[in-house]
């Protein structure tokens, strides 16, 4: 189901995804404030919609102002233990990795994840990015499910 929001401007293209932090001490006073503050922190969003004919209007925290936008609860990509692993389980992420050059880290720690939770598994894309993984574990690339508001 999606959500009307105001996001910055930047953001405002069908496609684009971001996770929402929460409220910035900017916010304060802003009569947007419950226009823009309508999502659920920590969670991953993706621009469903612009709004045609919306105005831009001015924000203490997104320089170019913000536009109305339609969004839903985006899936995130992530490595998980190739152990069970398989659609409809549920998985943790492994734990942090200090290797930031490996082509498999945006997967390993991905945005709008965290590795204190459990996910359950919407389907298994395949083998990771990398050739090897320096920590040595068996990994599999899946997509979670959105996560619920």
């Amino acid at each position: 189901m999606s959500t009307i929001t105001l996001v910055g401007t930047r953001l405002a293209d069908v496609g684009q995804e971001f996770v929402y932090q929460g409220e910035a001490s900017a916010c304060e006073g802003c009569p947007y404030r419950n226009q823009c503050l309508n999502l659920s922190e920590g969670v991953k969003y993706r621009v469903t919609d612009v709004r045609d004919g919306a105005q831009t209007l001015p924000c203490g925290v997104h320089d170019d102002g913000v536009s109305a936008v339609e969004v839903e609860p985006a899936t995130v990509r992530a490595n998980v233990s190739a152990r069970n692993a398989y659609a409809g389980s549920n998985a943790k992420l492994e734990g942090p990795c200090p290797h930031v050059e490996c082509p498999s880290h945006e997967f390993c720690e991905p945005t709008g994840a965290d590795f204190d939770e459990e996910y359950r598994i919407s389907k298994i894309v395949g083998d990771p990015p990398h050739d090897y993984c320096h920590l040595d574990r068996d990994l599999t690339l899946v997509e979670f499910d959105e996560t619920d508001e």
